[in-house]
């Protein structure tokens, strides 16, 4: 039967017959604030800056399963699906929410690319300024992009993000502007509310989380958000944390800072974590371990997600995976394991191009046999 849908009557007519659907109980998503509120240090005087940020999937990878075998089972958290692309926002609505709550007017952060995209969103939804000093040349395009598009003024300085770290710092402490990098204490607050997410998501806690660690905000507040829903019965056991760095960039691994990092995951390109106490604290009570992944192994890890899995993130996400592969007869038989993917693959298109196995058949001619011989048929 051929349908007509040019036009509203000719549509309603081909579908006359069609019962309506009943009504679901199903209530939009609120943001992650309203929804785990009782857990956060919120209040009726907190004004929420949110974009709705939060309820990323939890999605199955049944070819990395596949690979470690012996019935274990991997699930990636894909936190690039946040609005602006990454887990950063999680934190943001949170440390921007309470810079509101106090009347702030400006906010700074130090940056590889993805605090200065989340900030500049939430500092504007909030109708704030947002100065962000980054590396100069070691922010990818994606990120760059936004925050300029978000209206951040921008300063990149001839140095690493440990040097705009400190530079940031000492601009909050004579400004009045306020810092929203990780060491702000309500950043932690909202990133704690992924592993609330993964508990609700599989009714218990993982037994493995596995995490990439750059400043090492995130495995802090992931541990943060397993504790605090252990201590409410909401999971009976807690994850063995398994925190991957970037081998040219792994100052957990040499046991001190770094002071030139390199690798081409910019993301976790830092070499003196600002959450560096915390992050050995939840190494030793979730008995769990840092460990190193070259460049090649994230190359790998990131083009075995895209093409086998269907998933694309940033280079620095797939640490994670490139880690655990790279572990994996250390975990235990029928095992669940999340890898924690922090930000989109559209973040940095031009490390998906550049190392791509894919290249483009360029140079065709618009005729059948031409295109079909391309094509290999």
């Amino acid at each position: 039967m051929k349908v007509d849908y040019l036009t509203p009557q000719a549509a309603q007519t081909q579908f006359l017959e069609v019962p309506t659907l009943p009504p679901t109980n199903c209530q939009p998503w609120p943001g992650l604030i309203e929804t785990y509120r009782p857990y956060l240090p919120v209040s009726e005087a907190t004004p929420i800056i949110t974009l709705l940020e939060g309820n990323t999937p939890l999605i199955e990878v049944p070819r990395i399963s596949q690979q470690i075998g012996r019935g274990v089972k991997v699930l990636v958290k894909y936190d690039g699906l946040n609005p602006t692309g990454s887990f950063k926002d999680r934190g943001m609505t949170m440390a921007i929410s309470k810079a509101a709550e106090n009347g702030a007017k400006a906010v700074i952060c130090a940056s590889t690319g993805n605090t200065s995209a989340a900030a500049a969103a939430y500092a504007k939804r909030g109708n704030m300024q947002v100065f962000v000093i980054i590396p100069d040349g070691y922010v990818a395009l994606g990120k760059l992009a936004q925050a300029l598009l978000y209206g951040a003024e921008v300063i990149a300085i001839e140095g690493n993000f440990d040097d705009a770290l400190t530079i940031v710092q000492e601009m909050a402490e004579k400004y009045p502007i306020t810092l929203v990098n990780s060491i702000n204490p309500y950043r932690l607050e909202g990133q704690k509310t992924a592993a609330f997410e993964v508990v609700d998501c599989l009714g218990n806690a993982p037994d493995w989380l596995c995490i990439p660690v750059g400043n090492a905000g995130n495995i802090s507040a992931y541990w943060m958000g397993f504790c605090q829903y252990h201590s409410l019965g909401k999971c009976d056991h807690l994850p063995k944390m398994m925190g991957f760095q970037a081998a040219g960039s792994a100052p957990f691994i040499s046991g001190k800072p770094i002071g030139s990092p390199e690798t081409l995951a910019t993301a976790i390109r830092i070499g003196n974590p600002a959450n560096w106490d915390k992050a050995w604290a939840v190494k030793k009570a979730s008995l769990g371990e840092f460990n190193a992944v070259t460049d090649q192994e994230i190359l790998e890890a990131y083009r075995l997600l895209a093409s086998q899995e269907g998933i694309f993130c940033e280079p620095a996400s797939a640490a994670s995976v490139a880690g655990l592969l790279k572990v994996k007869d250390q975990v235990p038989s029928e095992a669940t394991v999340v890898c924690v993917l922090t930000g989109n693959g559209l973040k940095d298109p031009d490390c998906a191009i550049n190392y791509s196995n894919n290249q483009i058949k360029s140079g065709i001619k618009p005729q059948l046999p031409l295109v079909a011989e391309a094509m290999g048929f």
